[in-house]
């Protein structure tokens, strides 16, 4: 095992499958040590921990947190300190969708789906960013979506809504952390992941006459540019980045 002291750490949040366990395994490839995050996917998490220190002999951080929690935000951080002394990258991936009619939309799920998506984003980029500032250095990767830009659909306006608040945290916090920290957000379109696993194939191929590379992508695909913007892209700052295939 390498000094995990001297190696790099990300955290991604919500990264037991889709995006994010594609963007742990990205990160631990390229000698990363890495937080895994998880709400319910215990097992998975695990799993995960024992690829990635196995194949990159790297450390693997598995953390239970509801990043709509601030008390639970602070411990994830704490945790991740305290094994690591330091976070150079954060990937704010957790998100949840609730899809209904607008009929059957509620206040409460409404509520549930801001608190994940969009206050739990704001809470590990305030804190995590308060790290980072006296570090002096940090990179910060929110995960929008297409649907926060110019894919809109009804029976997702709540989701849709938390997305587009996270491009306005996203020119917040650059702007605020500058020049030190930069916070970038990417915007995917429709992704092979858990979340999408249960569309209707008529409405995914409708959905494909759409995308001018005529499918969806892969989660690998979404995690190569968030590492490359995390990592690489050194001139990059505040900007929006959609990646969803030439939709039209």
């Amino acid at each position: 095992m390498k000094d995990s002291y001297k190696e790099k750490v990300v955290i991604v949040t919500g990264s037991s499958r889709g995006i994010g366990a594609a963007t742990i395994r990205k990160f631990a490839q390229n000698n990363y040590n890495v937080v895994i995050n998880y709400l319910n996917s215990k097992q998975e998490a695990l799993s995960l921990k024992e690829e990635v220190e196995s194949k990159y002999h790297i450390k693997a951080l598995v953390i239970k947190a509801d990043i709509s929690n601030e008390l639970e935000v602070k411990e994830l951080i704490n945790k991740t300190i305290l094994e690591f002394n330091h976070i150079d990258c954060l990937v704010n991936n957790a998100g949840i969708a609730i899809d209904t009619t607008l009929e059957d939309k509620t206040t409460e799920n409404f509520t549930n789906i801001l608190n994940t998506n969009l206050i739990g984003t704001f809470l590990m980029c305030k804190y995590i960013g308060h790290i980072m500032l006296k570090q002096g250095h940090g990179s910060i990767v929110n995960i929008s979506s297409t649907n926060g830009i110019d894919s809109f659909y009804p029976y997702s306006m709540d989701y849709d809504a938390s997305k587009a608040g996270v491009i306005s945290l996203t020119h917040n916090f650059a702007k605020e952390y500058a020049p030190n920290i930069r916070v970038n957000s990417i915007a995917p379109g429709w992704v092979n992941t858990e979340m999408n696993k249960e569309l209707d194939e008529d409405y995914i191929k409708e959905e494909c006459n759409h995308i001018l590379l005529n499918r969806f992508a892969e989660p690998e695909e979404i995690a190569d540019f968030i590492f490359y913007i995390a990592d690489q892209a050194t001139y990059i700052n505040d900007a929006i980045i959609k990646i969803d295939g030439g939709r039209c």
